[in-house]
């Protein structure tokens, strides 16, 4: 097989906790779902086949979580993937409840916790779940409560690495003191750095970091817009820029693009061939200024 059979292999790996390699350009599987992320998907056997051709291209990292759907996203990725392959890693979420079509609720009891983590051992098929994440932090309960129970799942090998996602560093430094965090999921990409400190800090310590909403270049990937052209000089798409952009942006960046079409999926994934010249780091990087 050639690289050109699989080419997220070329956008370099990074070791999730240390211990847990994975190529950067990894899938998220949120828009596996119906409209609102929430419900069936218009066409699940295209979404069971994104799933099966992104590990044919080489993704050995994909995102879900338990509020996906609810519960649609991970059904599915069983469905497509279960037995998994070796080295493929799934990492999935708890700490949201839905109650419609984009309505999310923190709930960071540790009674909650603990039950989805169990249901996303059901859903998924595992044994253990390899990166288990506080999807927010729930203001309402203390954070020592919400961290130490995803410890004590850890402890008793539920799950292997604890992450989280949308905090600020002073949250991260925080968590950090009760449990060894492996990853941090913020909202990140050309169009929006608000969190930049995160991602230094993540560096800093060895975290990876993982941009969701990672293509949200808005106008720039418009016709005529400057993303736009810059892509078509290079004879890249604007999604490809934006991606290798990030790739380029951090050792420890793992953006998860997601897509529920195979065309789609297999674009984003040429991204990680795409070599950026000093000039075209700064002409993207000017282009979102």
């Amino acid at each position: 097989m050639s690289p050109s059979d699989r080419p997220v292999e070329q956008s370099g790996t990074f070791a999730i906790g240390g211990d847990l390699p994975v190529h950067r350009l990894g899938f998220g599987a949120m828009r596996l779902t119906g409209p609102g992320i929430w419900g069936e998907p218009r066409d699940r056997d295209e979404c069971l086949r994104v799933l099966r051709r992104a590990v044919e291209l080489g993704v050995d990292f994909i995102d879900t979580a338990d509020s996906y759907g609810p519960e649609v996203s991970e059904v599915l990725i069983k469905e497509a993937l279960h037995p998994y392959p070796e080295g493929l890693v799934i990492a999935t979420k708890a700490g949201l409840a839905r109650t419609g079509p984009g309505k999310w609720h923190p709930i960071g009891r540790p009674e909650y916790l603990r039950q989805q983590c169990e249901m996303s051992l059901r859903h998924l098929g595992l044994d253990r779940i390899d990166l288990f994440q506080l999807h927010r932090i729930d203001p309402t309960v203390a954070v020592e409560d919400q961290v130490g129970e995803l410890v004590k799942l850890q402890q008793e090998g539920k799950i292997r690495h604890i992450g989280l996602s949308e905090v600020a560093v002073d949250e991260l430094e925080e968590v950090r003191s009760l449990a060894t965090v492996a990853t941090v999921q913020n909202r990140y990409n050309l169009a929006d750095r608000g969190s930049e400190d995160v991602l230094e800090h993540a560096e800093a310590h060895d975290i990876g970091f993982i941009p969701w909403f990672p293509l949200a270049t808005g106008q720039l990937a418009q016709p005529g817009g400057s993303l736009d052209k810059l892509a078509a000089d290079r004879g890249a798409s604007p999604s490809q820029l934006a991606l290798a952009w990030l790739l380029h942006r951090s050792p420890v960046m793992l953006p998860i693009p997601g897509t529920s079409s195979v065309s789609h999926l297999e674009d984003n994934c040429a991204a990680a061939t795409v070599e950026l010249s000093g000039d075209d780091v700064e002409a993207l990087t000017r282009a979102t200024a």
